[in-house]
């Protein structure tokens, strides 16, 4: 062996595959026998059918697993229905694999392989870094079928937190819990666009809307007095859906985090009216501020609409107004832009939507003040959150997803995100 090893031609790759080919099946021939004994023989007080019926064995039928050693044999009885004519294997409910052929472990490799990129790279990820060879059909399949079962895993636990107000959850108060939201497009198969008006230059939509919000916690700040998010405090949900359903599904998410220990709540978004809707009906004592980086925006787009003409009064106005945003004093910003505002101007509508966001919102763009109670005046996290959760999975090129599949992804990427698979894995029959 050792002369083999100092050969030149030693390819050390393919003796590093070969051994770990052979690991894997020898491990798999172990996994076969252990199973052999549980799926087979008689059952302490029968098998009974759904029906209410007791159950006939029908002998012992094979079936294939792939797991992530590798496929196994597994030889299990069958009991069949004299009424109902209906099939239960007990063997493959105790092992967790009725309707499908792939053990617990390799589904969940599945998901996870799934949720980070193309289901193709997937596949291929899977095979190179644990020896599994799958299709890139067979980890979409998996992957949308967890998330869909992660929704509705989540879903009867969002209901039972919403019925009883709470999950069991300890006392300790919050001293602020955050719930931040936004909204961002994926693009979508035609069929689910169909009718919809977007923005394309025919009117048409190619994107449908994901909603995505995250809470998060804060129990101190910095050493100068700004805000600092709690350590692994964040949660995600999100989904295509309306925004009624989506309020539901953040008030939910709030609860289950320990929304009725906050001392203090504050709602973090753009001016859409859906996000004040939701906050006005599921948060109606919150603090609402909205998103800083939102209301520059703006502050530049009315900038642009008084003084297009002019780029170097345009900065000098934006630089100006930014510093009173920041300070607070959107009245001073209103004051200025309506003096300028003239009673010919072609523009004059838009401009006084623009004045009427300001004048709505001013009351939530008090930064100065908000800063100095160490609060956090921008939607960062939900924003990076949009990118990351959404964006880098679902909006790469050549992309396009269906309602259904695309939620089944957001569930589950979410449910990651979140560090709680290990929640939902071990509850997911509850």
């Amino acid at each position: 062996m050792e002369k083999v090893f100092r050969s030149k031609g030693v390819d050390l790759e393919a003796l590093e595959g070969a051994i770990r080919s052979a690991v894997l099946a020898a491990g798999a021939r172990v996994l076969e026998s252990l199973l052999y004994e549980i799926g087979r023989g008689r059952r302490q007080g029968g098998v009974t059918c759904e029906c209410g019926c007791r159950m006939e064995s029908r002998g012992v039928k094979p079936k294939e697993v792939l797991t992530i050693l590798g496929p196994v044999v597994w030889s299990r009885s069958m009991f069949r229905c004299p009424s109902c004519k209906k099939t239960r294997y007990p063997g493959d409910e105790e092992l967790d694999i009725s309707g499908t052929s792939r053990s617990p472990g390799l589904r969940r490799m599945m998901a996870r392989a799934g949720s980070r990129g193309p289901f193709k790279e997937g596949s291929e990820d899977l095979l190179v870094y644990a020896g599994v060879k799958v299709s890139a059909k067979d980890v979409e399949r998996v992957a949308e079928k967890i998330g869909e079962d992660m929704e509705r895993w989540s879903g009867r636990e969002r209901e039972r937190v919403v019925d009883h107000c709470s999950l069991d959850a300890p006392e300790e108060s919050i001293p602020i819990m955050y719930v931040s939201y936004d909204g961002t497009g994926v693009p979508m198969t035609r069929s689910e666009v169909a009718g919809r008006r977007g923005k394309q230059p025919d009117g048409s939509a190619r994107t449908r809307e994901v909603k995505l919000g995250c809470v998060f916690t804060q129990s101190a700040t910095g050493s100068e007095g700004f805000a600092m998010r709690d350590p692994e405090s964040t949660s995600f949900v999100g989904a295509i859906e309306s925004s009624d359903e989506f309020g539901w599904r953040m008030y939910g998410e709030a609860l289950r985090r320990g929304l009725n220990r906050a001392d203090k709540v504050v709602v973090i978004g753009d001016g859409a009216r859906w996000i004040k809707t939701v906050a006005d009906t599921h948060f109606p004592d919150a603090v609402v501020i909205i998103d800083l980086y939102h209301a520059r925006e703006h502050v530049a787009g009315l900038c642009k609409l008084l003084f297009c003409a002019d780029g170097k009064n345009e900065k000098l106005h934006r630089e100006r107004w930014w510093t009173y945003l920041d300070e607070g004093n959107v009245e001073i910003i209103i004051g200025q832009a309506r003096k300028t505002l003239g009673a010919s101007r072609k523009n004059r509508k838009e401009v006084l939507q623009e004045i009427g966001y300001l004048e709505k919102n001013k009351e939530k763009m008090r930064y100065a003040k908000l800063r100095a109670e160490g609060l956090f005046v921008g939607s960062g996290v939900v924003e990076a959150g949009c990118k990351s959760i959404i964006g880098q999975r679902l909006k790469q090129s050549g992309m396009e997803w269906t309602v259904r599949g695309a939620n089944s992804i957001i569930a589950l990427r979410c449910m990651i995100k979140s560090d709680r698979m290990e929640d939902y894995w071990e509850n997911r029959a509850a």
